[in-house]
């Protein structure tokens, strides 16, 4: 689809990418990437993200409802898309694929393009318009320089021309090592993208394999803002592009060549190889190596090889290849020699980011198997190795419950193959002897196949219907091979390409079938080009080693061309890869500084707000009908062709008869073998397949409704899950995917294991999952780390896991069993005593205990145990074992929208375990679109009136408030939204003053109040308070009224509570010359004891008792305290610290210090203080033997004690309330006379 860039400059500088049908529209805000002056920015606010990310305004809609006369076009050539938006400098740049050429097509309607030149348009000037124009030029001029870039623009060369912030990354974003497709998810494997995928969703693309996530991001939070219909519409102009980087091509098989000949068809078939290079620790050889923390390792990729084949027959088969997974470093040099290996961390820190890194890729691959071809010759590829299997041994992987598994059955396995050693004097022809040392692992992880089947499924009305032709998958991939030497390019890319020989291989002798010489060339010739361009990524140069890969034997042309690489390795490597490393961390969003780019757009955000508040406007419920069955077929196929109508159409109400939905589970669907357990042989489960659907649609026939489709079917060696669906539900069912993971032998067989199949059913999700977990009467523990295993460990796209879903129905023989004697459990069975089995069921008691299937039901069972029979009989079992009956086969549901109907057994006697159905009602939830579009539409002209012309389109000057207009308050009373900019919290930079008014005009807000409004207190909000006028020009006060302390003095100075007080902060500064304190007692007497000295501006502190509290105790009084601070008052500077010295006896005070007497502390602290070791006050006692004692009563008549402690500002009891009515501190100024009390301390004074 062609888009055109075009450009406006009046009133406002905008970019509009534009198709036959829709257009996109940016425009920069001037002002969203200053700071603005002001410290109480908050980087939390809505719409922000933080002062220093720029904001653009983006504006999605049809072209029709646009007016783009004022726009220009730069350039008369279309572009291929965007790769999202950058901000370099302080300018923000539309980064746009201006050319890009067909390089694969994995099947029909799936291209894949490379990128070969990029274009950036600056959103907020037009400075670059031209600026870079031609200027990857491919022809040779003499204005170019040796790298291909223009040098003088007519200047000539010595002048310097005026260079591109963005010239760095248009070169690396040009040099032809990007991908992308817009027709289908690029990132990630067959196995695991959806099939009924029209668009490519670039919202649920892997961020691991995709490079331009920094840059696209804001563009897909953008998309996720916009109506379904927009969202279509979005992803249907193909505007918004995801590029991966490492390699990717078809080479076309003629007919003549296929393995897999069709007679109905000479078309030719298609091999591709995918290589998607990690963008986790990117970077170049000698700057990127080994692992970080978060599990991530250098020059990581993934590889998949797919054979596609006219017939509908699709091949696929991943492995991976990353540096060795340990913290280590390596230097660049000239010398070969010289480029040293250090290992930066001990082997304990190196662990947990080891065990992250597999836990990963156990999680989206399986098993693992390392295939290490480190020299054991070389000290520092040796010590490597040595380190890599010591922290294989102690992988978490490996830890395993099973006494009885062996190396083979590890999670995590290790083949160290010394590549140069088994290589040296015969040839690279001997490396082929690793796939015998492999072969055990590449049985088991098997390989992805799909084939296309077409259905053609009757309605009850007529005979005929629409045949339907779409990919069944009858394979999955159950683990990788994760292959490395020192750099990951040469040596690995040889062992890789005999790995995917294997895997052909294996697929080509399932079908009984070979290939012929000329698909092996072209298979090697692919893996060379695929080794030359992930070596040029990381190393600069094309791989070595390449011209045995690509014709099987190595020549003397060769061996010259390697050592021509090695040489310009080393040049680049130690001159170059520094630029080339910052450009790549640019591209990713990693310098320091760098901020993605926020969007907003006015009119969507807004309705998508409201219609998520209005959901209920254009949504209905809905009832459907399932029905699961398990059945555990112990490796029988006698019944086959028997009847099944008794287990898949019971009978039960006609409301349940051919319900929308069956989920069918088979285990031990082949014989277990220990020949079997490894790999997975699908011709059994088909012809199972086959007879479900047959029963069904008699069934179907037999009620006048739809046949059955086979929507999807997954198998695990012996279990099985097959879904099917009526007709005329395939519009409604969407997103069908599937899973597998294994349990058996430690994850690595699968004898033992789950199989899982999710959709979406109209708007709920709906999961499936059947298990076949451990056997053994006594293995209830193990049968519950494996229910853990698979929970955890079984993943879908987009890191789906079970329990992301609205709907799970758990089926299949999961093996717990009844914990009573045989003798007794039969006795009950012949009684019909289930209750008492039931009680003494492992599952249920697990299931109460909260050890398995937590938050899962299980419907009253009614039927007698499914295990063990005698085979084609109703007895138990009557062999040696003697195994206790039990419920093996069980149905689990969860999900507050299902309803169980029905819960039983059939009667079929072909194996040694019955069958179990169970019938539901599922509340599905259905969006009317065509209401919900009617909706959005008003709310879209509704808001855009309100709008006007602030969109990305207008000619309004920005403002910080755009994506605020038509938000009003949500209640009278409150504040509006907030912005950026506009906080309710905040006025013009400065914190906003409370509007609340108080209950009179002598009322203040009480202080003792918390500070935080809904913690609980006793204190009012509101205290009286008298405000008295500066006495200290009238004389001194009366001194007859008696002195106490308020309880807020004492809450400032530690004392009148208990434990729990609140801790106040220190009181204001008051200085101690100017000041006075009067007291107002219930009668409004007023007395000071202590006349203030003489001063110009007196501040007074005065102290009223309350006559109420909170809690309506009318007989507690409280002081209140009142300052009035004039503004004359200025601070001086505070005197040097003073030092307790370490003798308290050698001088001695001559004035005692004063004391509390009990009788007033009793008066007034209305609780004793606690107990405080480090606020004791000591007292010393005169010289003349005088009746000072200490106040902390640890003070002996005659003892000789130190200078007192001085005043104490809070934290300290109240031992002199003279000092407290002075508000006096140690730091506050003082007269020669309370200067006295500080004899005998030591200053304790700064050391120079």
């Amino acid at each position: 689809m062609s888009i055109r860039v075009l450009i406006k400059d009046y009133p406002n500088r905008a970019i509009a990418l534009a198709t036959a049908s829709h257009v996109l529209i940016l425009r920069h805000s001037p002002t969203s990437t200053e700071n603005n002056g002001s410290h109480n920015n908050s980087s939390t606010s809505l719409a922000s993200n933080g002062a220093a990310s720029a904001r653009c305004m983006v504006e999605f809609a049809a072209v029709d409802q646009v007016d783009l006369s004022e726009y220009r076009s730069l350039s008369s050539l279309s572009v291929h898309g965007t790769l999202g938006l950058i901000t370099v400098n302080g300018d923000v740049f539309l980064v746009v694929v201006s050319g890009a050429s067909k390089v694969a097509s994995v099947r029909p309607g799936e291209t894949v393009l490379r990128i070969h030149s990029v274009n950036f348009y600056c959103l907020n000037s037009s400075n670059y318009d031209h600026l870079m124009n031609d200027e990857i030029n491919p022809y040779p001029t003499d204005t170019i320089d040796e790298e291909g870039f223009e040098m003088g623009y007519g200047r000539g060369k010595g002048e310097s021309p005026l260079e591109h912030p963005c010239l760095a990354l248009k070169k690396l974003l040009s040099s032809g090592t990007f991908y992308y497709s817009a027709d289908f998810d690029l990132t990630r494997r067959l196995q695991d993208r959806s099939s009924d995928a029209s668009t490519v969703a670039i919202d649920s693309l892997d961020a691991g394999f995709l490079w331009n996530s920094y840059m696209i991001q804001p563009l897909v939070d953008f998309r996720s803002r916009l109506s379904q219909r927009e969202k279509d519409a979005l992803d249907a102009s193909r505007i918004l592009t995801s590029a991966i980087r490492g390699f990717a091509l078809t080479i076309t098989v003629p007919a003549h060549s296929n393995p897999l000949r069709s007679s109905k068809s000479g078309m030719p078939s298609a091999m591709t190889l995918i290589s998607r290079l990690s963008c986790r620790r990117a970077g170049t050889r000698f700057n990127a190596r080994g692992i970080d923390d978060d599990g991530n390792v250098a020059n990581f990729v993934e590889t998949e090889t797919i054979f596609w084949s006219p017939t509908g027959v699709c091949f696929s088969y991943v492995q991976v290849r990353g540096s060795v997974p340990v913290f280590w470093e390596q230097v660049a040099g000239l010398i070969p020699g010289q480029q040293k290996i250090s290992i930066t961390r001990s082997s304990e820190a190196t662990q947990p980011a080891f065990d992250k890194h597999f836990e990963n890729l156990e999680l989206a691959y399986g098993a693992v198997h390392v295939v290490n071809l480190l020299s054991n010759e070389k000290p520092g590829e040796l010590d490597l190795t040595n380190r890599y299997r010591h922290h294989i041994n102690r992988s978490a992987l490996n830890n395993t419950h099973e006494k009885e598994s062996s190396h083979d059955h590890e999670l995590l396995q290790l083949t160290d193959f010394d590549f140069h050693a088994e290589t040296r004097g015969v040839g690279y022809e001997s490396a082929s002897i690793i796939s015998q040392l492999i072969s055990h692992s590449a049985d088991g992880f098997a390989y992805y196949l799909s084939e296309e089947t077409d259905e053609s499924p009757r309605s009850g009305q007529n005979d005929g219907g629409q045949t339907i032709r779409r990919p069944f998958t009858i394979l999955q991939q159950e683990g990788i091979f994760r292959t490395n030497c020192l750099d990951c390019l040469d040596r690995t890319n040889l062992i890789q390409t005999i790995i995917s020989k294997m895997a052909l291989e294996a697929f080509l002798s399932h079908k009984g079938l070979t290939a012929s010489q000329d698909f092996w060339v072209r298979h090697g010739s692919m893996w060379a080009d695929n080794g030359d361009a992930l070596s040029r990524i990381y190393a600069g140069t094309g791989a070595l080693k390449s011209s045995f890969t690509r014709h099987g034997k190595m020549s003397i042309a060769g061996a010259l061309a390697d050592a021509r690489k090695s040489a310009t390795r080393m040049y680049i490597n130690n001159f170059a890869d520094k630029g080339r490393q910052n450009t790549i961390d640019m591209l990713l969003g990693r310098l320091m500084g760098q901020v993605p780019v926020h969007l907003y757009d006015p009119i969507n955000d807004y309705v998508l707000n409201e219609l998520n508040k209005r959901s209920a406007e254009y949504s209905e419920n809905a009832v459907i009908h399932i029905l699961v069955g398990t059945f555990n077929l112990n490796g029988k196929t006698n019944g086959i062709d028997q009847d099944l109508s008794a287990w898949l159409c019971p009978d039960v109400e006609t409301s349940q008869q051919c319900p929308e939905i069956v989920a069918v589970g088979f285990q031990e669907i082949v014989d277990l073998s220990p020949q079997q357990i490894m790999s997975t042989d699908p011709a059994r489960r088909q012809r199972w397949e086959h007879a479900v659907k047959q029963c069904l649609n008699q069934n179907a026939r037999k009620h006048g409704q739809e046949e059955y489709v086979n929507l999807r079917g997954g198998q695990l060696v012996g279990a099985s899950l097959s879904i099917f669906v009526r007709a005329n539900a395939l519009k409604l069912i969407k997103n069908v995917e599937g899973s597998l993971k294994k349990t058996g032998m430690s994850g690595m067989a699968g004898n033992k294991g789950a199989v899982a199949i999710r959709m979406e059913y109209a708007n709920t999700s709906i999961c499936f999952v059947t298990a076949h977990l451990a056997a053994g009467f006594a293995n209830y523990e193990e049968r519950n780390r494996d229910y853990k295993t698979i929970s955890h460990g079984l993943r879908f796209a987009r890191n789906r896991s079970i329990e992301d879903h609205d709907t799970v129905i758990w089926l299949g023989d999961f093996n717990y069993r009844v914990g009573l004697s045989n003798d007794k459990v039969q006795k009950l069975i012949q009684v019909g005593d289930y209750e008492t089995l039931y009680e003494n069921d492992q599952l249920n008691l697990q299931m109460v205990a909260g050890l398995t299937f937590p938050y899962y039901s299980e419907a009253r069972i009614t039927f007698p145990p499914t295990y063990k029979f005698d085979l084609g009989t109703d007895r138990y079992d009557t062999s040696e074992k003697a195994r206790i009956p039990a419920w093996c086969d069980r149905v689990l549901r969860k999900g507050d929208n299902l309803r169980q109907i029905n819960y039983n057994s059939a009667d079929l006697k072909f194996s040694d375990h019955r069958p179990v159905y169970a019938t539901f009602q599922c509340l599905i939830s259905k969006v009317d679109e065509k209401k919900k579009e009617s909706l959005s539409n008003d709310l879209y002209y509704q808001r855009r009136a309100n709008v006007g012309d602030s969109t990305a389109n207008g000619p309004m000057d920005d403002s910080d408030d755009e994506d605020l207009i038509g938000y009003d308050s949500i209640e009278p009373g409150l504040p509006p939204a907030s912005s950026d900019k506009r906080k309710w919290w905040l006025d013009n930079g400065l914190p906003a003053r409370s509007r609340v008014q108080p209950p009179a005009p002598d009322y203040l807000p009480n202080p003792a109040r918390p500070s935080n409004p809904f913690t609980p207190s006793p204190e009012p909000d509101w205290v009286e308070v008298h405000r008295l006028p500066d006495r200290s020009r009238n004389g001194p006060p009366s001194s007859n009224s008696p002195t106490f302390v308020s309880q807020q003095q004492q809450r400032q100075t530690g004392g009148g509570g208990g434990g729990g007080g609140r801790k106040l902060v220190a009181p204001p500064f008051l200085p101690a010359p100017a000041q006075a304190t009067s007291f107002v007692d219930g009668e409004g007497a007023r007395s000071n004891p202590t006349p203030p000295p003489a001063s110009t501006s007196t501040p007074t502190t005065t102290l009223r008792k309350e006559a109420g509290t909170a809690n309506g105790n009318g007989n507690a009084t409280r002081p209140i305290p009142i300052v009035t601070r004039s503004s004359a008052a200025i601070r001086k500077p505070a005197p040097p610290v003073p030092k307790k010295p370490s003798l308290l006896t050698t001088s001695p005070s001559v004035t005692p210090s004063p004391t509390v007497s009990g009788a007033t502390r009793a008066s007034e602290v209305p609780f004793p203080p606690p107990p405080r070791r480090s606020t004791s006050v000591l007292q010393k006692v005169p010289p003349s033997g005088g009746s000072g004692r200490s106040v902390s009563g640890r003070g002996e008549e005659g003892e000789d004690e130190g200078p007192p402690l001085p005043p104490r500002r809070a934290g300290t009891v109240v031992e002199n309330p003279r000092a407290v009515q002075r508000g006096q501190g140690i730091m506050d100024e003082r007269d020669e006379g309370e200067l006295e009390e500080l004899r005998g301390w030591e200053v304790l004074r700064p050391v120079r």
